[in-house]
């Protein structure tokens, strides 16, 4: 009051206070003299204060009873301008505080005279309140009489002052209140007041309260009184009383005060006691009122209700509840049942609605809901009050619906919507309004024709009633149509929202407090921090206290509020309404669902799912058994039956689209209205916001979503969003344009609904996913056997919901990729699958690119993952399937190559995994990958992939779909072996790190490592891996791929096996080569002989290619040589491994069945390899290349040069790369090969090899017929090439058996016959004397031995004799061709004419051996010139044999096949007795020789006498040289045998001499033409024979008795034959008479007679000792007949005759005187 105590005011005051006294004093002067005298003493009075004190107002507060006296004597004059005066006055002294409570005293009761007197009413109410407001002097009695004071005034007649005391009263009685609350505040802070005891409750017992305290009880206790009809304690002097006033005025001081109650036992007591009862006694009347009998609004009959007095009740009950709850809770309970009755239907309307209005104001206290639900729900034995209230409510509302109101006619302007054009006339008409559009529709209800409309009653959340507040009203008012209804639906809405926000937010905060705690729990534990775990289980236990409330409240109302809600849902017109129920039925699904109330969360759901689609849509899930509670359309609460509405079908709303429904069987179609379309979006935002608590009910909610995503025609675009489909499908889907416009934003929502998934937590996410797929297996049942469009929706958002939740995709890949691989990637229906296959892809595609923490290179495990499902799909067979994994493996390669790491072996196994019977496309696919693959990422993948990518490669060799592929694969494995060549170090030392961690765990679990190849080092096993795959592809059905294969595997072994570890070198002989060679083999020998037409398409197939066998036969021929190879020169490093000599075997044996198979290109490339492995064919320049099969020269990989490797971890020796080979060979120098086969077993295993062939191949078959198969002559030839080279390492032990084997194998190969249709190629023309080279090859075999022998030591050369016999048995072939079998072969040529004839295909000719064997037989001469001497030669009778053989040729003479064959036999028999005879000669003592002579002799005599006639075409020259051969014999016969007759078997020379005697004698040849005969007579061939007779017949140095027999002999044969030539020429001569004799017979006997003349010119010279006496009788004998010839008429022989008969005039001599007899 500082304004009052300031010096000026109290100035002011005591100008103002003089003044007044002043005024009295003057008004007084006249009238009342006494009141004018205490006026001017008064005025002394303060002038004397003022001018003694200095705090002035204290000193007139003292004296204040005296300074006031004046005036109260004024009042009491009751001159009203008196009064005026004195009572201003007396305001201004209680305004400055100066009135002492005696003065107070008297004032007040100065002031009950004047309102006794009805005096100045008004300005008495001021005065009072002045009096109260301005300080507390006034108390006990004088303060109650202050009260009555007022009060009496309220009950004039006048209505100003009734309405003046009225508000003075509230506001005394404020006073009295506000007091003792000032008083509490004081003596708060100075004491705590002694607790007081309990048993003194009484209500008189007033004694411990403080003044101001005391005051108000007094005031309270009495009002109660007053209000029930009862005489007041301490308000002495009332007269009359309202109870609507009362009862306000308890309102009042209930609502402003509470603390004075709440604070105060005894205030306490009287609330309990007096108040409680007294209201409760009020609302007698409308408890029992039934709504029938006649409403009459008089207040006289307490039995009905009376609207003032109900509604201040309600009031007042209003407060109690909601202040005085927690002291009245049985009280509280009896009020809220009340409350719930008076909703009844039979209530009065008026009664029903400030009842609403009650009960709005609690619904707008969720903490006082709470303390019901506490109070009465949760205790045992209760009244669920808090239930009720909902429930009645939700009773309220549908009784609305149901029973039209009898209250006023509805009147639709109520709402103010005057614009609407009149009023509308009938509830029904108005929707119809709507519908028709151009009317603005009043929001409202509708249901079954009842039209409720919607007024705005209140602001959301606060209960500002209209008819609570209707305090001047006495009859009850009319309740306008609807208004009941808005509350209702109002209070609905705020319970909901203060529940959920109230119960939210204390969650939130035991959120909160749970993070904190538990970071205080992760914190390692201190001592210190024992206390807050003991805090923390307090807080649990307050925690699990406040759920179970939380529980309650939700159980408690959730059924009342649903079937309300959803009653009001269908019913709502309003957009407004429905987005207000649709959200209090989202916050209460959410609320549900945090608490984990699933049955009501779900029933929530449930509703606003039914309410987004069109009614009585058949959606199961709706229907089952996550909403059996709804299903029963009715609750029994508390057995209060609450009847669940089904939405009406009629629903008069604006239909914004229509749609096929989805269904198996769609029938017909479907609409959605704008509400539809609402609680859609309801549904999208409760997902949205909400997601982390729907659990179970993602399928509820997904499942509606599903069908109205399909309805209104969405499809999943890429990435799973849905867009509007361009094509929707069918024409039955109509869309307006409102929904148009609306489609984007749902389908935007509908994304974001998918991608705020990310937010949710982990056990969400799952329910979610679960959701998701069983949505999906239902499409998926619906897609079954019809071809319709599924509904791709689950699909889609799985998808959607796998990439937003990437980064912690482990927890729900499993289950994501599981459902989408097992179930969608396997449906029948191809567009379902196809999506399947995309998500699956797209999301393993995303979850390679995705940022990961840690990344996925240092996450093994999680990237494993995410490609396992990549594999997996691999089981699936849908083509369409796989073409989507391998695009995808193609995009992870293009994109996540480098780093796949781990992953390889996955995306190698996609690759691996496509099978030959899946088509081409895919197959080109998976390639494409492959092919990426080795070209680019070789060097990034781990190193142990590298033979999985080897497998894989392998595998696409052997599809068979297309050739390109396979042979594109063959040359994947050539650069992936060039690959392992270039980086072998790295890939080794990285392999066996590897091997070595694998190793210590196989030993740390006891298990044995098991790979393949096992026991050789990793980096040999990756080679050993890569050939055994290329061997696999060497036997492919198809030729190329074989083929290919065959030159790669051959190639990489070669450029690259010296990377091997020597011991790896067993592996690659044994599994990867022999094996291949077997399976080669195995396949060659049963492959099809069948006709191939041609090679698919137009390709034509060469004939020697045209069928399996042949096309078996070239991969033979390539594998054999390719091994071969590979033994030639790895030979150093075969050489030393431990079964060398095994190999070796295995290996001939291959070569061995490939000599002897029936076709000639494999025969032949079997001997090509034989002669490679003995090191016997250097590799030759191309420009001499030999007549060889193309396939042997596999190309070699280009590596020439030294390959240096610096810091290798094993020496790569590179001496023998195959580039130094090339280039040593080039030179054409033979190889040296410094590590020749020394093992002479090896040797001769090769040559028993060479003798098998030899002997198989060459001998003849049993039976010919068109398919015998008969050895090429190329084969043999190279079959006896290998000999020599054999030889030369064997020669130490090859014996005499060895030697007879080589000559029955050369024997039979020259006797195999050639092919007609070879043959001209083969042989020379029958003129031209050539060899063929198989018989060239005999030859040198031979020449080859007999070097050796000749070099060799003493015991080789008995093999002489043996050689002999085959040279010789080849000599015989000049005139009897061998035989082969029993095989015709026609003669090539006649030998007397010179052509070559052809015949059909397939006969077989015989060679012209001609040539062959006169080259044998020079051969024979040369060789025995040189071993003539040879013991041997001499023992085994060689020159007889000899002799023999050329007896053959030489009897034949003119019938030999070839003339040139007996020129060069008698030749070579000159020149072979030229030397052998000597040797004869000198051994003839042994008798070895004997049985040669008769031979000889023989011979001499089939020659020189043959048989044969000479051609007729034989010129006279020929004859001539001819007979000049003859005549070198008889000549070799006088200069090497006659001479030395003693030495030689008498038998002998006589065969000789009688020989030459018929030689000397001409032989005549009938044949000879006239003109010729001269000549044809061998004359001199005669004459030589004649003369050598004659030599011997007197060689003059008889030696030995034997040669004088030989000349004696010699000599008698001729006499003897002169003789009878003579006779007989006679005798003819005579027979002829005139004729001539025949010419020969002229030439003979000319002859003869030139020879007596020789012969008898001859005896002369010789000595006459010489002559025998016999030897001169014979010749003289000759004479008579001489002479008997002169009778001749030939002149020739005439003169013969005449040069005969002259020489024997030596004989005419006189008779010696002995005479013998002439005839002796």
């Amino acid at each position: 009051m500082s304004g009052t105590n300031s010096p000026e005011a109290v100035k002011k005051l005591l100008e103002n206070m003089q003044s007044d006294l002043r005024a009295l004093s003057l008004e007084c002067k006249k009238k009342f003299p006494p009141v004018k005298e205490a006026a001017e003493s008064g005025i002394i009075k303060v002038k004397t204060i003022a001018a003694r004190n200095t705090e002035i107002l204290t000193a007139l507060k003292e004296n204040s009873s005296e300074v006031v006296q004046p005036f109260l004597m004024g009042c009491g004059t009751k001159e009203p301008k008196i009064t005026q005066l004195c009572l201003a006055a007396i305001q201004r002294l209680m305004s400055h505080e100066v009135v002492s409570e005696t003065a107070a005293g008297n004032i007040i009761n100065m002031l009950w005279q004047l309102m006794e007197n009805s005096l100045e009413e008004l300005k008495l109410l001021q005065t009072v309140l002045v009096l109260l407001t301005t300080n507390t002097v006034v108390h006990d009695e004088a303060l109650s009489k202050a009260i009555v004071l007022c009060f009496r005034l309220h009950f004039t007649k006048d209505n100003i002052t009734n309405n003046t005391a009225a508000a003075t009263v509230r506001q005394v009685v404020t006073v009295v209140f506000e007091r003792m609350v000032a008083e509490d505040e004081r003596y708060r802070d100075i004491i705590e007041q002694p607790v007081l005891v309990q048993g003194n409750s009484n209500r008189r017992s007033v004694s411990t309260l403080k003044p101001c305290a005391k005051d108000a009880y007094m005031l309270f206790q009495d009002l109660c009184q007053l209000v029930n009809a009862d005489a007041p304690y301490w308000l002495v002097g009332m007269t009359e009383m309202t109870r609507t006033f009362g009862l306000e005025l308890l309102e009042s001081v209930l609502n402003d005060f509470p603390q004075v109650f709440l604070q105060h036992q005894e205030f306490s007591f009287l609330l309990k006691e007096r108040v409680c009862p007294l209201v409760i006694k009020l609302f007698s009347p409308n408890i029992k009122f039934r709504q029938g009998s006649s409403t009459s609004s008089s207040p006289a009959p307490v039995e009905k209700p009376y609207f003032p007095i109900c509604m201040r009740l309600l009031r007042v009950v209003s407060v109690l509840i909601k202040q005085f709850y927690s002291l009245l809770v049985t009280e509280c309970e009896i009020f809220l049942s009340l409350l719930v009755k008076f909703l009844d239907a039979d209530k009065p309307q008026w009664l029903r609605a400030v009842a609403v209005e009650s009960i709005h104001r609690l619904c707008v206290q969720p903490q006082l809901l709470r303390s019901f639900c506490q109070s009465y729900d949760m205790k045992q034995h209760s009244t669920k009050v808090f239930r009720d209230i909902v429930n009645a409510l939700g009773s309220f509302i549908q009784s609305l619906f149901l029973v039209p109101p009898t209250g006023n006619p509805a009147t639709t302007n109520q709402a103010g919507n005057n614009n609407s054009g009149g009023p509308v006339s009938g509830p029904a008409n108005s929707g119809m309004v709507g519908i028709g559009g151009g009317v603005t529709l009043l929001p409202a209800f509708e249901y079954r024709g009842t039209w409720i409309p919607i007024l705005t009653v209140t602001v959301q959340g606060s209960a500002k009633a209209t008819y609570l507040e209707m305090l001047d009203k006495v009859e009850p008012p009319t309740i306008p149509e609807g208004y009941a209804m808005s509350v209702a639906f109002h209070c609905l809405l705020d319970l909901v929202r203060g529940i959920t926000s109230m119960i939210e937010g204390e969650l939130g905060e035991v959120e909160t407090e749970h993070q904190s705690t538990s970071e205080v729990a992760s914190s390692p534990m201190h001592s210190s921090e024992q206390q807050d775990l003991q805090s923390t289980s307090d807080q649990m236990d307050k925690e699990i206290v406040s759920r179970a409330v939380w529980e309650e409240m939700v159980n408690a109302c959730w059924c009342g509020l649903l079937a309300a809600l959803s009653l009001l849902l269908d019913a709502s017109t309003d957009e407004a309404a429905t987005e207000n129920i649709l959200k209090a039925e989202l916050t209460m699904a959410a609320l549900c669902g945090r608490l984990g109330l699933v049955t009501s969360r779900d029933a929530f759901i449930t509703a606003i799912c039914k309410g987004s689609l069109p009614p009585h849509y058949a959606l199961t899930v709706l229907n089952t058994t996550t909403a059996a509670t709804l299903s029963n359309k009715s609750y029994s609460i508390q057995g209060q039956s609450v009847m669940m509405i089904s939405p009406s079908s009629e629903s008069h709303q604006q239909v914004v689209a229509v749609g096929q429904p989805l269904a198996v069987q769609p029938q017909g179609t479907v609409m959605l209205t704008s509400k539809n379309i609402q609680c859609m979006r309801t549904l999208l935002n409760l997902a949205h916001c909400h997601g982390a608590v729907l659990g179970t009910s993602w399928q509820l909610v997904l499942a509606t979503l599903q069908h109205l995503v399909w309805i209104l025609g969405l499809k999943p675009s890429s990435g799973g969003a849905l867009k509007p489909g361009r094509a929707v499908e069918g024409p039955s889907t109509v869309l307006t344009t409102a929904v148009m416009t609306d489609l984007p934003v749902i389908s935007n929502i509908l994304s974001r609904l998918f991608e705020s998934s990310q937010y949710l937590d982990d056990v969400s996410l799952h329910h979610l996913i679960n959701a998701l797929c069983s949505l999906s297996l239902e499409a998926m049942d619906m897609a079954y056997g019809n071809n319709k469009e599924p509904s791709l929706f689950a699909v889609a958002k799985l998808l959607e919901t796998g990439l937003v939740n990437m980064h912690r995709i482990e927890i729900l890949w499993r289950p994501l990729t599981g459902h989408l691989l097992e179930k969608v990637c396997q449906h029948p229906n191809s567009r379902m699958r196809e999506w399947g296959a995309e998500a699956l892809t797209s999301l393993i595609k995303a979850g390679l690119t995705f940022n990961h923490e840690p990344p996925l290179s240092q996450n093994q495990r999680l990237q494993l993952l995410l490609l396992n499902p990549l594999k997996e799909m691999s089981n699936i067979n849908h083509p369409d399937i796989r073409l989507k994994q391998l695009e995808c493996v193609l995009q992870i390669l293009q994109s996540q190559g480098d780093s796949l790491g781990p992953g390889w072996p996955l995306v190698l196994g996609v690759m691996g995994a496509i099978r030959n019977d899946q088509g081409e496309s895919l197959i080109r696919t998976a390639f494409q990958c492959l092919q990426l693959v080795v070209t680019d990422f070789l060097p990034t993948m781990p190193c142990t992939c590298l033979q999985i990518v080897v497998d894989v490669a392998g595998s696409f060799g052997l599809h068979n779909q297309e050739l390109n592929i396979s042979l594109t694969s063959i040359g994947l494995l050539w650069n992936i072996s060039d690959y392992f060549f270039q980086r072998g170090e790295i890939i080794e030392k990285e392999l066996n790190k590897e091997e070595a961690a694998q190793q210590k765990q196989a030993e740390e679990k006891g298990v044995v490592l098991n790979r393949p190849f096992h026991p050789a080092p990793p980096f040999d096993c990756l080679w050993l891996c890569l050939y055994a795959k290329l061997g696999e592809l060497c036997v492919d059905p198809r030729p190329a791929v074989r083929k290919s294969a065959g030159q790669t595997l051959f190639s990489t072994i070669g450029a690259h096996g010296t990377l091997l570890q020597h011991s790896t070198w067993h592996t690659v002989i044994w599994k990867v080569l022999f094996n291949l060679l077997d399976r080669v083999r195995e396949s060659s020998t049963t492959a099809d002989k069948e006709k191939i037409e041609s090679g698919g398409g137009n390709i034509l197939i060469h004939h020697s290619r045209d069928t399996a066998e042949k096309q078996w036969a070239e991969t033979w021929v390539l594998t054999l040589a390719g091994v071969a190879r590979i033994f030639n020169t790895r030979r150093y490093l075969l050489q030393p491994l431990g079964d060398f000599s095994r190999a070796w075997d295995v290996l001939l044996d291959h070569i061995q069945s490939a000599a002897l198979s029936k076709n000639n290109e494999v025969s032949l490339a079997a001997l090509k390899s034989f002669q490679e492995i003995l090191q016997i064919v250097s590799p030759v320049r191309d420009s001499d290349k030999p007549e060889t099969s193309p396939v042997v020269n596999v190309p070699v990989p280009v590596l020439i040069g030294p390959i240096s490797g610096p810091g290798l971890s094993r020496p790569f020796i590179r001496t023998d790369s195959i580039g130094e080979r090339l280039g040593r060979y080039s030179n054409s120098e033979p190889p040296i090969v410094t590590d020749e086969l020394e093992d002479l077993n090896l040797w001769w295993a090769a040559w028993n090899t060479w003798y098998r062939i030899g002997s198989e191949s060459t001998k003849p078959p049993i039976t010919f017929d068109k398919l015998t198969f008969i050895p090429s002559q190329p084969f043999l030839t190279a079959l006896i090439q290998i000999f020599p080279a054999l030889y030369q390492h064997i020669k130490t032990g090859f014996n005499m058996d060895d030697l007879q084997k080589l000559g029955v194998i050369l024997h039979s190969a020259v006797s195999v016959p050639i092919s007609s249709d070879a043959s001209p190629f083969i042989l020379p023309s029958y003129t031209e004397a050539v060899l063929t080279s198989l018989q060239e090859a005999v030859l040198t075999a031979l020449d080859v031995l007999q070097k050796a022998i000749c070099v060799g030591p003493e015991n080789m050369q008995i093999m002489y004799p043996a050689i002999f016999d085959q040279l010789l048995a080849f000599v015989e072939f000049s005139c009897k061709p061998p035989q082969y079998g029993q095989l015709e072969t026609k003669h090539i040529a006649n030998a007397k004419y010179n052509q070559i004839q052809l015949f059909a295909p397939a006969e077989w000719v015989a060679l012209n051996y001609v040539p062959f064997a006169e080259r044998s037989l020079e051969v024979v001469v040369d060789l025995y010139q040189k071993t003539a001497c040879h013991k041997a030669v001499v023992n085994e009778k060689v020159l007889q044999n000899i002799i023999k053989a050329l007896r053959v040729p030489l009897s034949l003479k003119y019938s030999c096949p070839s003339e040139s064959t007996w020129k060069l036999a008698v030749s070579s028999l000159l020149k072979v007795l030229s030397i052998g005879l000597p040797v004869a000669r000198q051994h003839a003592s042994s008798g070895k020789f004997d049985s040669m002579w008769p031979e000889l002799a023989n011979t001499f005599e089939d020659f020189l006498f043959t048989k044969s006639i000479p051609p007729d075409n034989l010129s006279i020259q020929e004859f001539q040289r001819n007979e000049n051969i003859d005549v070198e014999v008889v000549q070799l016969i006088s200069t090497e045998i006659l001479p030395y007759a003693n030495f030689i078997p008498k038998e002998f020379v006589g065969q000789i001499m009688t020989m030459l005697n018929k030689g000397s004698i001409h032989s005549q040849s009938s044949s000879f033409t006239e003109a010729e005969i001269d000549i044809r007579l061998r004359e001199e061939f005669s004459k030589m024979c004649f003369e050598t007779l004659l030599q011997f017949s007197f060689s003059n140095k008889v030696t030995t008795p034997q040669e004088g027999y030989i000349s004696r002999m010699a000599l008698s044969v001729l006499l003897k034959r002169s003789q009878d030539v003579l006779h007989r020429y006679i005798e003819d001569e005579r027979l002829s008479g005139k004729c001539p004799l025949p010419r020969q017979q002229v030439t003979e006997i000319i002859f003869v007679l030139k020879a007596v003349s020789t012969l008898i010119d001859s005896l002369k010279k010789t000595q006459p000792e010489n002559v025998d006496g016999n030897t001169w009788a014979q010749v003289i004998a000759l004479y008579p007949t001489l002479v008997e010839c002169i009778t001749c008429s030939s002149s020739e022989v005439c003169s013969a005759l005449k040069e005969a008969l002259v020489p024997f005039k030596d004989f005419m001599q006189p008779p010696a005187s002995k005479v013998q007899n002439g005839e002796s």
